[in-house]
C-alpha cells in the first residue's frame, strides 16, 4: 500500500456517507457542492461540505475545551467540594482514562448505528454529562460527569474525523481531517481561557454551565448541517476488528502515540521551566501558552494541506519537528525572547502532527475507518499521559526542569522511526 491516501479503497456507497465535491484549490474548506455520484442521495438531501465541516470542528472546539478547561479551576474545586487539591487533579486524568476507554468502545457498540445518529448521541450524552457535572452535589459526581464527558468526546472526535474524509474527494482528506482538529486548537486559545475567566468570575458550575450550552448548539448545528448518510453500515464489529490483524495499523496507531506525546510531555512542565528557568513572571505562563495555541491553529490546516499533495513527507517533516523543537528549546532557554519565539513554533509542530497521524491510520485501516479513527484517538491520549508520566518520574529522581524537553525529544525520534516502519511495513502490504 502506498503512503498516498487516494490510494485507499474507496468505500462502496452502502458503507460510507455521501460525499460532496471538491475542494476549492489553497482554501483548505470545500465549496457548495453538487450532487456526489454513486450516493444513491438526492441533490437536495446534499448539504455544502463546508458547513458540515464547522459543525464537526465545533463539537472538537466542545470537546477540548472540556477537557482541558477544568486545569485551571482545580483549587476553587477542590476547596467547594471538600476534597485535596492532587484528589482534584483526578478530574484531569480521569478525562484521559475516559478518552483512551470511551473511543474504541462506545464506536464499537455503535458500529451498526449510521456515522450521522451515531455522532447526535454521542452529543447528547455529551449534553448530560456536563448536566451531572454542573449539578453535581459532591466530589462523585463531579468525577462521574467529568468521565461520562470522556467517554462522549473520546468516541465524537473518532467519528467525527472520519465523516469528515467522508465530505470531501480521496485526495483532500487529510485537509478535512485538520479542518476538525483546528477545533482542538481553537479550544485551547478562546475555550480554555474564557471558561477558565468564567469559572473564575462566576464560580466552577458557570463553566460546566456553559459547556453544556455549547453542546445544545453543536446538537443542533449537527441536526442541521450534516448530511444523512446510509441508514447503517453493513460492516459489523468483527470485520472492523479484523483490521487490527495488519502490523502496520499497529504501527501507525505506536507513532501516533510516540509522536504526539512531546506536546503535552513539554507543556505539564511549562510552568516551572519557564519561572524558573527562563525566569518569567508567573503572568507570562498563559500568554506563553497562548502562543502554543496561536501556532496549532496555523500549523494544523498547512499540515493538512500538505498531507494531501505529500502525505509521508508531511508526516515525517512534522514529527521530526516535534522531536527537533525540544532540542531548540533547550539551546534557547535561557532567553526569554527566543522562548517564547520558540514555542510558537513548537505548537506549530505539534498541530502539525495532528492531520498526518490520524491520515496515516486511516490509510493502514481501509475498511474500518470509525474504529481505527476511534483507536488513534485513544493513542493520542496514551501519548498525553505516557510522556507527562515518564517526564514526572525523571523530575521526582532529581533531574532538572529542562529534563522534559530531553525526554520529549526522544519520544518524538521514536515516533518518527515507528512512522517509517509502518511506511514499510505498508508498501510490503
Amino acid at each position: 500500500m502506498t503512503s498516498d491516501l487516494s490510494a485507499r479503497r474507496a468505500p462502496s456507497p452502502a458503507s460510507a456517507p455521501a460525499r460532496a465535491s471538491g475542494l476549492p484549490p489553497g482554501t483548505g474548506l470545500p465549496s457548495a457542492p453538487g450532487p456526489p455520484s454513486g450516493t444513491g442521495l438526492p441533490s437536495e438531501s446534499v448539504r455544502p461540505a463546508g458547513a458540515a465541516l464547522f459543525a464537526l470542528a465545533l463539537g472538537a472546539f466542545a470537546v477540548g475545551s472540556a477537557e482541558v478547561v477544568v486545569a485551571g479551576l482545580l483549587p476553587r474545586i477542590a476547596e467547594d467540594t471538600g476534597v485535596s487539591l492532587p484528589t482534584a487533579g483526578v478530574l484531569v486524568s480521569g478525562y484521559a482514562v475516559g478518552m483512551v476507554v470511551g473511543a474504541p468502545l462506545l464506536t464499537a457498540l455503535g458500529v451498526r448505528v449510521a456515522r450521522r445518529r451515531m455522532l447526535l448521541y454521542l452529543v447528547g450524552l455529551f449534553i448530560a454529562a456536563g448536566l451531572v457535572t454542573a449539578l453535581a452535589p459532591g466530589f462523585g459526581a463531579l468525577l462521574a460527569g467529568r468521565v461520562l464527558s470522556a467517554l462522549a468526546g473520546g468516541a465524537y472526535v473518532g467519528i467525527a474525523s472520519a465523516v469528515a474524509t467522508s465530505l470531501v474527494p480521496a485526495r483532500r482528506r487529510a485537509g478535512a481531517i485538520a479542518a476538525v482538529f483546528t477545533g482542538l486548537g481553537l479550544a485551547n486559545v478562546l475555550g480554555v481561557p474564557g471558561g477558565t475567566a468564567l469559572g473564575q468570575a462566576l464560580g466552577w458550575r458557570a463553566t460546566f454551565w456553559a459547556v453544556t450550552a455549547l453542546g445544545v448548539v453543536l446538537l443542533v448545528a449537527l441536526a442541521v448541517l450534516l448530511p444523512h448518510g446510509p441508514a447503517a453500515p453493513r460492516a459489523g464489529l468483527r470485520a472492523e476488528l479484523r483490521v487490527f490483524r495488519r502490523a502496520g495499523v499497529w504501527l501507525a496507531l505506536a507513532a501516533t502515540a510516540f509522536g504526539w506525546a512531546p506536546f503535552l510531555t513539554v507543556l505539564t512542565y511549562v510552568s516551572p521551566l519557564l519561572t524558573e528557568v527562563t525566569g518569567f513572571g508567573s503572568g507570562a505562563v498563559p500568554v506563553v501558552l497562548m502562543l502554543v495555541g496561536v501556532g496549532m491553529v496555523v500549523g494544523t490546516p498547512l499540515a493538512g494541506r500538505l498531507a494531501d499533495r505529500a502525505p509521508a513527507a508531511a508526516l515525517y517533516a512534522a514529527l521530526a519537528g516535534v522531536t527537533a523543537v525540544p532540542l531548540l528549546l533547550l539551546a534557547a532557554v535561557h532567553s526569554r525572547a527566543a522562548v517564547a519565539a520558540v514555542f510558537l513554533l513548537f505548537g506549530l509542530a505539534g498541530g502539525a502532527v495532528i492531520p498526518p497521524l490520524q491520515a496515516r491510520v486511516l490509510a493502514r485501516a481501509s475498511g474500518a475507518d470509525n474504529l481505527a479513527s476511534a483507536a488513534n484517538i485513544s493513542a493520542f491520549n496514551i501519548g498525553n499521559a505516557g510522556g507527562p508520566l515518564l517526564a514526572g518520574a525523571a523530575l521526582s529522581a532529581g533531574a532538572g526542569y529542562t529534563a522534559p524537553l530531553g525526554i520529549a525529544a526522544a519520544l518524538g525520534a521514536v515516533g518518527l522511526a515507528l512512522a517509517w516502519a509502518a511506511q514499510r511495513s505498508g508498501r510490503r502490504g
